[in-house]
């Protein structure tokens, strides 16, 4: 037994492959160029690229420009905000300058009239404690006057007392001596 295909079978497919194959090749040669229409296409190509190149160029000088006049302006406008600082800070400085030259002034105002009360009070205690030392020497000396006369009262009373008392003991002695001889 034979197992294939039989004549018609056959021809049925080398037609159909040669059909296939046929419109494949026409396909093919249908996205296909000739060498003529490629060098032109190529050629269009380059003239596309050098428009492109051309253009770019072109842009890129007028981006340049366009950066650097902007840089410049930039540039400009950093000087003025650095001396607008360099002003500030000056004025700032010169401020604080005067600030501090005020303060130190009226410290030392301060100061000066602080000494000068300082030196009012050291005058008025040192007067105070003169005045103070004064009277304190006129009492001792009265106190010291007046303990000498109590002193010189006391011996005078001292001796009255022994007057007396050696009268008394006299007398005594006297009126005893009477009793004495008037009882003997």
């Amino acid at each position: 037994m034979m197992s294939g295909f039989d004549k018609a079978q056959a021809e049925t497919i080398v037609s159909a492959l040669s059909s296939l194959s046929n419109v494949s090749l026409d396909t093919i040669y249908k996205e296909m160029v000739t060498q003529a229409q490629q060098e032109v296409t190529v050629q269009q190509l380059m003239a596309h690229l050098d428009s492109i190149r051309k253009d770019m160029v072109i842009l890129e000088k007028s981006e340049f420009a366009n950066l650097r006049a902007e840089n410049e302006k930039m540039k400009i406008e950093l000087d003025q905000v650095k001396q607008q600082l360099i002003n500030e800070t000056s004025r700032i400085r010169a401020d604080n300058k005067l600030d501090i030259n005020l303060e130190r002034s009226r410290v030392t105002d301060m100061f000066t009239d602080q000494e000068k009360k300082l030196m009012e009070a050291t005058t008025e205690f040192t007067k105070k404690d003169n005045q103070t030392k004064s009277v304190i020497s006129e009492t001792s000396n009265k106190i010291d006057t007046e303990i000498a006369s109590l002193k010189t009262l006391m011996e005078s009373n001292k001796l009255e007392t022994i007057r007396y008392l050696a009268a008394s003991v006299f007398t005594c002695l006297a009126i005893a001596l009477g009793f004495y001889r008037f009882w003997k």
